[in-house]
């Protein structure tokens, strides 16, 4: 059974209104009724501040303030109200180390250009059912970036239970 997204609220960031109407088709789609567009960093933010956004979908290449960039932005607790938002970064630069540098900056998942509609699903989906919690380090807050279970390893750099942040978003 599909699920059910018509009660969340998304934030659409991408510079390209091509992309941003692909974006809300597909979202539109899944049932979703609360969408917010932004064509840039600082419109994202603007609208972060006077929305409660359930999940933020971000482009990675744009002028100004790029996906990474809004990112930090959007986990600094200083300046933001809420820095547990799920973020989907949406590039179509995939390479590993793009996906390696969106999830060491605190993005949620990662889904490649051109969009298609099933793995954008599937990406809301892991972030619905499977949360990760989030953890912060003196170099890192986000969603814990391993996906295997954590009980399992016993090695000398597993993180004691104290340093995972509950995710109280």
């Amino acid at each position: 059974m599909p699920a059910d997204f018509s009660k969340l609220s998304f934030l659409v960031v991408d510079d390209n209104s091509h992309m941003l109407k692909i974006v809300r088709t597909i979202l539109s789609g899944f049932g979703v009724t609360k969408i917010f567009e932004a064509a840039s960093g600082k419109e994202a933010l603007e609208i972060l501040r006077g929305e409660n956004i359930d999940i933020a979908i971000l482009d990675y290449q744009m002028e100004e303030m790029n996906g990474i960039e809004l990112i930090k932005y959007m986990r600094d607790e200083t300046r933001m109200e809420n820095p547990f938002i799920p973020i989907i970064m949406l590039s179509a630069y995939s390479e590993k180390t793009r996906v390696i540098e969106a999830r060491d900056t605190g993005a949620t998942e990662f889904c490649a250009k051109p969009v298609r509609a099933i793995d954008l699903y599937r990406k809301i989906g892991v972030i619905i059912d499977r949360t990760r919690p989030f953890v912060r380090t003196s170099v890192f807050f986000g969603p814990d970036r391993r996906r295997h279970d954590p009980d399992k390893y016993k090695g000398p750099e597993r993180r004691s239970d104290d340093e995972a942040t509950p995710n109280t978003a």
